[in-house]
């Protein structure tokens, strides 16, 4: 009797450690095989290092499933027909639930590995990067959208074990019910993200390292994932923002095709500034630093009004990092300059104090007035041709005089 209730468990703990043994040595001998045909591969050694684990696991819940279902000895622990099919039903159902789940895993993982293969040929680390971050960009989003693709495949082929929602598994993959109310959904905040931030990629509007101005914050697009942007500000704050948000409202985009930029900086000074002089040496400036990139310098003075003399320098440098620390510099070396060689442009207010009774010299103009009422003369008063022109605009509204006003008045 005990030889008979437990030569069938013995069997099944043999067939079990069997079967794990051999899941063992058959990755083994596949990772060898591997290992051997891509050792000239600079990718050989990364590719096993994504697949194995998972790989593994997969091989191993195959193997136990096959032992479990030979060998589990239902029989030795009793019951009718209807509970060793209940068993049967349980183990067939576990054992295809674990090996889809270790299959999207290795399907996840290869996924993995060829974005970042694809990534490895593409720096972002270089100055001419352009390529290289719209690569990047489209490379990240398309992974993630692979992955909620396999997830929702694996979940659906989960379903597909259940005869009672085989038919609800069956139309989250295949029914054309589903579309409509994807289309239903889209409205809605999550999925518009998500609609967004695919729109993004692919339009090439944002791409990952892009320096952009958002909110009225300058910053580096450090990630885009399906729903928000994360931009690194450049005082290492972090400004999150909902991909909708670049599809609705207008930003600055500095890198959108180089990372070149022209810069300005302004400075008011005296009229008796030297342009000239400090034109020569602005170029002294520019020359004797990295930061310039030495495509384009000019000093032009664009305003004189308000006792002050506007004098504008716009310089280029290579990216916007690079420009605003050049901007700093020409400002600097500037206003050393004025205070060093030309202190008279320095800039100042003037303020005339006279007393009330006049200027004691006697060289003080008194003016008279123009018209007998001490009214000043303008365009259109003051004097018979500014009343000439007034009349022009005004002829067709009549004119009461202070006589006639009088007469009409009943008071």
């Amino acid at each position: 009797m005990t030889e008979t209730f437990w030569g069938p468990w013995l069997a099944f703990g043999i067939a079990v450690v069997v079967a794990v043994i051999g899941a063992f040595l058959f990755t083994f001998i596949v990772a060898g095989i591997v290992k051997l045909a891509l050792r000239k591969r600079p990718w050989g050694k990364m590719f096993v290092r994504y697949a194995r684990r998972p790989f593994r696991a997969f091989v191993l819940i195959i193997a136990l499933w096959i032992a479990i279902d030979g060998f589990l000895p239902l029989g030795a622990a009793g019951g009718d027909d209807a509970s060793h099919t209940m068993w049967d039903t349980i183990i067939d159902r576990t054992g295809g639930i674990a090996a889809i789940a270790a299959a999207t895993w290795l399907l996840i993982e290869l996924v993995r590995f060829g974005t970042e293969l694809a990534l490895g040929h593409y720096r972002i680390d270089v100055p001419d990067n352009r390529i290289a971050r719209k690569i990047r960009t489209q490379v990240l989003i398309l992974r993630r959208v692979a992955i909620v693709i396999i997830v929702i495949i694996g979940f659906g082929a989960a379903l597909l074990t259940f005869p009672a929602v085989q038919t609800f598994g069956t139309s989250v993959l295949a029914s054309a019910g589903i579309a409509s109310i994807v289309a239903g959904l889209a409205a809605q905040s999550v999925l518009a993200n998500m609609f967004a931030g695919v729109q993004l990629v692919f339009s090439e509007a944002l791409r990952v390292d892009d320096v952009i101005v958002a909110e009225g914050e300058w910053g580096r697009v450090g990630e885009i994932t399906l729903s928000y942007v994360v931009l690194d500000l450049w005082d290492d704050r972090r400004l999150v923002l909902p991909c909708t948000y670049f599809t609705t409202t207008p930003f600055q985009n500095w890198t959108r095709s180089g990372s070149e930029l022209l810069g300005a900086v302004e400075l008011d000074l005296d009229w008796r500034v030297s342009t000239a002089r400090m034109r020569e040496h602005l170029k002294e400036v520019v020359a004797a630093t990295e930061l310039w990139d030495g495509r384009t310098v000019v000093l032009q003075v664009t305003e004189a009004t308000g006792g002050y003399v506007r004098v504008r320098i716009l310089a280029t440098a290579k990216d916007a990092p690079t420009l605003f620390d050049l901007r700093c510099h020409i400002r600097e070396e500037m206003v050393a300059w004025v205070r060093r060689t030309n202190p008279d442009a320095l800039p100042v207010q003037r303020v005339l104090l006279t007393d009330g009774a006049g200027d004691a010299s006697g060289d003080h103009v008194r003016h008279e007035d123009p018209t007998p009422t001490g009214q000043t003369e303008g365009l259109f008063s003051g004097s018979a041709d500014a009343e000439a022109r007034a009349a022009q605009y005004t002829s067709a509204i009549p004119v009461v005089t202070d006589g006639e006003a009088s007469d009409r008045d009943p008071r």
